[in-house]
């Protein structure tokens, strides 16, 4: 049963998809069940993929880690999501960018995705 706005990715072509609207059925890609991912929250890791959350005068910024993340050909940060009060504001990056964005919107409770290349899913609540 996948729940809204969680993240499956296909372990055969890489297709990653975020749930809309959940239901009762299991999402499959290329005739196999597509896992679930789970976001990490703590990086023990050299390079650092916890996104950290700023606050701004006129929204939020979100820096992928406390060391700015490599963005390389084989090794970036494909895309910055910012979940805020329920909605959900995404940001894709190409190699050669900055591993950041800034959302131009104001809540009162926020949540950052961000999705690596090489190492998956992160997140980090503010």
């Amino acid at each position: 049963m996948a729940t809204q706005l969680e993240v499956y990715k296909c372990n055969a072509c890489g297709n990653i998809v975020e749930v809309l609207h959940g239901g009762a059925g299991e999402l499959v890609c290329c005739g196999q069940p597509m896992e679930l991912l789970q976001a990490g929250s703590v990086d023990a890791a050299k390079e650092k993929h916890v996104p950290a959350i700023e606050k701004t005068s006129s929204g939020f910024k979100v820096k992928v880690g406390s060391v700015a993340h490599p963005m390389e050909e084989k090794h970036y940060i494909e895309w910055i999501e910012l979940i805020a009060d329920g909605k959900a504001y995404r940001e894709f990056l190409q190699p050669g960018q900055a591993p950041e964005a800034e959302f131009c919107v104001q809540a009162s409770q926020v949540t950052a995705r961000e999705y690596c290349n090489v190492h998956g899913l992160w997140k980090a609540d503010s």
